[in-house]
């Protein structure tokens, strides 16, 4: 359950998240030395004066570390990807059936981050690039790795009205981790870790105006 439900929404200005992502234009943190690469696509929509944030639900399936849960469309770098860039957009194509390169418009990239399953650090590094649809919302099309996909509203969680925590278990430990409740769907690791760079680009300068 949220913990916070009541908090003021925070009114994300779009012009701002812009101004706050193209300044930090080729992330602030970049890794090195990992051996596999993905990317992500944090694709945005403002409507009426919310914005909204493209999230899936990953098919539950053996094998996968992250199983099941609330992800942005991306995946692993293929050889025949001429950047992480192509990464992204191909991931969410295949995903969702939305082709960021036709339907939208890049803003730029968040900090790399290092993947980790099972509570520990893996050789993976991720890429997150943010987008802005410039076309009228389509009709997604899943594919076979999305279960689900879903327009979340970004203000709610920057305000804070829908945290929740995540109980994780590892080495026998149960611990909390804060996450998001999106009516049932918990968002939480590594998406929630890019989201937090996403509202500290939009609070730094909106502390600038």
């Amino acid at each position: 359950m949220s913990r916070t439900r009541g908090k003021r929404l925070v009114e994300l200005d779009m012009a701002l998240l812009r101004r706050g992502i193209e300044k930090g234009e080729g992330g602030r943190v970049c890794l090195h030395g990992l051996d596999r690469w993905a990317a992500v696509a944090i694709v945005l929509e403002q409507r009426q004066g919310e914005i909204e944030v493209l999230l899936i639900q990953r098919v539950e399936r053996e094998g996968d570390h992250w199983s099941g849960q609330m992800a942005f469309p991306g995946g692993r770098a293929e050889p025949e990807d001429a950047d992480l860039l192509a990464t992204a957009r191909r991931e969410t194509q295949e995903e969702v059936g939305l082709d960021p390169a036709e339907s939208c418009r890049l803003i730029g990239r968040l900090d790399d981050l290092q993947a980790t399953a099972g509570g520990r650090l893996v050789s993976l590094g991720i890429t997150p690039f943010v987008f802005e649809l410039i076309v009228p919302k389509p009709r997604l099309s899943l594919g076979p790795e999305a279960a689900e996909a879903l327009w979340a509203p970004l203000g709610r969680m920057a305000s804070g009205s829908i945290d929740t925590v995540m109980h994780y278990w590892i080495d026998g430990m149960m611990l909390e981790v804060p996450a998001y409740d999106l009516d049932g769907r918990v968002v939480w690791g590594i998406t929630y870790s890019i989201l937090q760079d996403l509202f500290e680009r939009f609070r730094t300068e909106e502390g600038r105006g």
